[in-house]
C-alpha cells in the first residue's frame, strides 16, 4: 500500500468515525450477499477522494468503499477517461466500510461491487472542494422520460458508456430507459457491448456499474447474466408502455434482512 493510498484509508476511516459509521472490518476480503439479498463486506478499501481522471462528490452523505478490484476498476476508468479527453469522471455512492444498508434503499450498494458514476461528459474543469458538495448531476433525460435531452446529450456519453462496458468484470451497467434506447439507435459499428447496458428506474444523471463476484468469494451471490443480444428489443419498449400506465401505490420499502454471516462482520469493534 503506498503513502497515497494510506493517507487516503486513514482520511475515510476518520470521515466514516465521524459520521458514526464504523471503519472496514479487518481480515481477508469477504463479500456476503448479493444485488438483491443484501449483503456486506469484510477486508474493503477506499476510492481516495481524488486521482487521475475522477473524483468524489457529496462526500458528506456518500460513502466510497468497496472491493479492492472494484476500486483498482474504477481508478482505472478514470485513467482511460482522462487520456481519451473526458472531464473529470464525478464518482457518488460505492459501499459502507462493511457494506450494509445504505440511505435511500440502496439494497445492491451493500457488497462492495456497486458504483455510481455521474454521465454528463460536457467540458468543465475539475471541481473545488465546495463544489463537490454542492453538485447535482445533471439530468440527461426529458423530463417526459421519452428520451435523452438534447441539450446536453453527445457522443461523449456514448464513448464514456462504451469505456465503462469494456472495464474488466463488469456484470453490468444500469441506466435509464431512455438512454438505452438513445444507445439502441444511435450505436454503430460493434454493438456487442450494448447487452451489458440495462435499463432500469431512475439512473437518469449517472451509470450505476456493477462488477462481478470477485473469484474465491464463495458467500459473493452472482446474479444471472444479463439476456443475450443487445437488448434492443419488445423488453426495451416494456418501459415506456408503464409511462402510460395508471400509477400504482408502492409498499413502504423494507429493506431485505442482512444474511446471516455478516453479523460478525457487521458487529466487529
Amino acid at each position: 500500500m503506498n503513502l497515497y493510498r494510506v493517507a487516503a484509508f486513514l482520511v475515510m476511516t476518520t470521515a466514516a468515525a465521524m459520521a458514526g459509521q464504523p471503519g472496514p472490518a479487518s481480515g481477508p476480503l469477504h463479500i456476503v450477499g448479493g444485488p438483491n439479498t443484501g449483503g456486506c463486506i469484510a477486508g474493503a478499501i477506499s476510492l481516495p477522494p481524488e486521482g487521475p481522471g475522477f473524483q468524489t462528490i457529496h462526500l458528506d452523505r456518500s460513502a466510497f468503499w468497496g472491493a479492492p478490484s472494484t476500486i483498482a476498476h474504477l481508478e482505472q476508468f478514470g485513467t482511460e477517461a482522462a487520456a481519451a479527453g473526458m472531464p473529470t469522471l464525478l464518482v457518488e455512492d460505492i459501499s459502507r466500510a462493511r457494506g450494509g444498508p445504505l440511505p435511500g434503499g440502496h439494497v445492491s450498494h451493500q457488497i462492495g461491487l456497486d458504483a455510481d458514476v455521474g454521465l454528463d461528459m460536457r467540458p468543465r474543469p475539475p471541481l473545488s472542494d465546495s463544489a463537490r458538495e454542492t453538485i447535482e448531476l445533471h439530468s440527461m433525460v426529458r423530463p417526459d422520460g421519452r428520451g435523452v435531452d438534447p441539450s446536453v446529450w453527445s457522443p461523449r456519453e456514448i464513448a464514456l458508456l462504451r469505456m465503462a462496458a469494456a472495464l474488466p468484470e463488469v456484470d453490468r451497467i444500469l441506466v435509464n430507459p431512455a438512454i438505452k434506447q438513445q444507445l439502441c439507435g444511435e450505436v454503430t459499428g460493434d454493438r456487442s457491448w450494448l447487452h451489458l447496458i440495462r435499463p432500469w428506474y431512475g439512473h437518469a444523471a449517472h451509470m450505476h456499474i456493477r462488477f462481478r463476484c470477485p473469484a474465491g468469494q464463495a458467500d459473493c451471490v452472482q446474479a444471472a447474466p444479463p439476456p443475450t443480444g443487445d437488448g434492443c428489443d419488445a423488453t426495451l419498449q416494456w418501459w415506456f408502455d408503464q409511462l402510460d400506465a395508471p400509477a400504482k401505490p408502492s409498499a413502504p420499502y423494507k429493506a431485505p434482512p442482512a444474511p446471516a454471516a455478516c453479523r460478525a462482520i457487521l458487529s466487529e469493534r
